[in-house]
């Protein structure tokens, strides 16, 4: 059984040596006391999202805080090519369902995308508060998958911002119903950041896709079915995976 992943605070962890004591407290210390029940002698992993992992035996167990010895540090690389996910917005908790499930695919970035044909719209204090649950659901999907990084979560984008995010990119992917070329198909770049765009229920506007195919951006199709917004981003990243890091 893989060992339950607490997120620490960088300071906390990046002093740390093989032997020595660490503190888990705060919220995921309670977390780790009231609801996972760790107990002496249980071994878990601590990680900060930026690449450090450390496995530590669970020493004593205070009401809301354990008390542990470092058992092994490792740091894990940044991925290159990054994978950043461009997810549109969508109703029902769809969106925050990509992008959760991204999160457990290994995305590098998930990016809210206000398209055009979007039924949500994020504004004011809406789009603070929305933000703040795709965050809450990013750091959820990095603990239930063990992952040493977490993803970073952009501020919303419109049109334009994306494609300038989409000339900057190494490789720029839309998921598009009547593209011709299969995801299969495409190269990878050896580095970069490769976008992934997908667009809401209604899907992407005629406008968009040629600005996106203008600023290099390439259509392109999964396979026979139309799959949900909620699922095609990381149907998407599967096959990205698959051909590169998974191999």
């Amino acid at each position: 059984m893989t060992h339950q992943l607490f997120l620490a605070p960088a300071d906390v962890l990046s002093g740390v040596q093989v032997g020595g004591p660490v503190r888990l407290d705060g919220a995921e210390g309670r977390h780790a006391v009231t609801v996972v029940r760790v107990r002496p002698g249980e071994l878990f992993h601590l990680a900060d999202g930026a690449g450090r992992r450390v496995l530590v035996e669970a020493e004593t167990v205070a009401k809301a805080a354990v008390h542990g010895r470092v058992v092994e540090v490792s740091d894990e690389p940044a991925a290159d090519p990054r994978f950043v996910l461009v997810q549109a917005l969508a109703k029902g908790g769809r969106d925050e369902q990509a992008v959760e499930t991204a999160t457990e695919l290994g995305a590098d970035e998930v990016v809210p995308w206000q398209a055009e044909r979007c039924v949500a719209v994020w504004r004011g204090d809406r789009a603070e508060k929305s933000l703040a649950r795709w965050r809450a659901v990013v750091t959820r999907a990095t603990k239930q998958s063990r992952r040493s990084r977490m993803p970073l979560t952009s501020a919303p984008v419109h049109l334009a911002a994306l494609v300038g995010r989409v000339r900057r990119s190494a490789l720029t992917v839309v998921l598009h119903e009547g593209a011709t070329e299969p995801l299969t198909a495409v190269g990878l770049p050896g580095s970069g950041d490769v976008l992934v765009v997908v667009g809401p229920e209604g899907g992407i506007t005629d406008r968009e896709l040629a600005a996106l195919a203008d600023a290099g951006a390439r259509p392109v199709r999964l396979g026979p079915t139309i799959l949900r917004t909620s699922s095609a981003g990381p149907a998407a990243l599967a096959v990205l995976s698959a051909r590169s890091r998974w191999a």
